[in-house]
């Protein structure tokens, strides 16, 4: 589907926005490296792309329109499967561990080489997250399974290793120089659509592909956008957020 003057206006907006943060981004990397810092993600690591994605309706657009045919059918496909598991978990917690656990990897990634098919449109949280300890500590099992001795040892080297919030393993300076990326999204979706939609990345790119939502979004017209994902199956209050 051809995105619209304002549809191409909010991607254009998002896509100004990565590369800031990229730039900003590299700066930061480069001097924490030079004051020993570590960035344990590597090309081919992929023991975060399991994770449950949240994005603007701005980023999803983006990425979608680059994906081929083939690559929209798997992520409805995985919409499907985002839905099922939200409408049966009985929390978030046991939503994002089934997630990981049993819907598992995101299909634009190629298992074969560990690299993203659509990786100059990876969302924003795609974008900000690494790990300031091993890249084992983000594979799926790892800290629930950790021995109490283990735990200590781990909450240690959080609390004692520069770039962590002191809670987690992932470098905090990394993910809040992105919030400006969400708030350009959140922005400029105001400016154009007169409303803001967020949610899950796998449902809102499959939304992106309805005439029929889009234009109740362009309109915007929240409550009418929001009663056509719910007839395409495409809705659940915790996943998609329209206003």
């Amino acid at each position: 589907m051809s995105p619209s003057s304002t549809d191409q206006t909010v991607m254009n907006a998002v896509e100004h926005a990565y590369g800031r943060y990229e730039q900003q981004a590299q700066r930061w990397t480069e001097g924490y490296i030079r004051r020993g810092g570590t960035v344990h993600c590597q090309s081919g690591c992929v023991h975060c792309c399991n994770f449950p994605v949240r994005v603007s309706l701005a980023e999803a657009l983006l990425t979608a329109s680059h994906l081929s045919p083939a690559q929209l059918d798997a992520m409805r496909e995985r919409a499907a499967e985002v839905l099922s598991n939200a409408r049966s978990a009985r929390s978030w917690d046991e939503f994002f561990q089934r997630h990981r656990r049993e819907i598992g990897y995101c299909p634009l990634l190629d298992r074969d080489t560990g690299r993203c098919t659509a990786y100059e449109v990876r969302p924003t949280r795609c974008r900000d997250t690494f790990s300031a300890l091993s890249a084992e500590y983000c594979r799926v099992g790892t800290l629930e399974n950790l021995t109490r001795r283990e735990q200590a040892t781990y909450q240690r080297l959080v609390k004692t290793t520069p770039g962590t919030d002191g809670l987690s393993h992932y470098i905090a300076p990394l993910e809040d120089l992105s919030e400006p990326i969400w708030d350009t999204a959140a922005r400029t979706m105001q400016q154009q659509w007169g409303l803001e939609v967020w949610g899950d990345f796998w449902v809102l790119t499959a939304l992106t592909q309805d005439a029929g939502f889009m234009d109740a979004v362009r309109q915007g017209q929240a409550g009418r956008g929001a009663k056509r994902a719910k007839a395409l199956k495409l809705w659940h209050e915790e996943i998609v957020e329209i206003g």
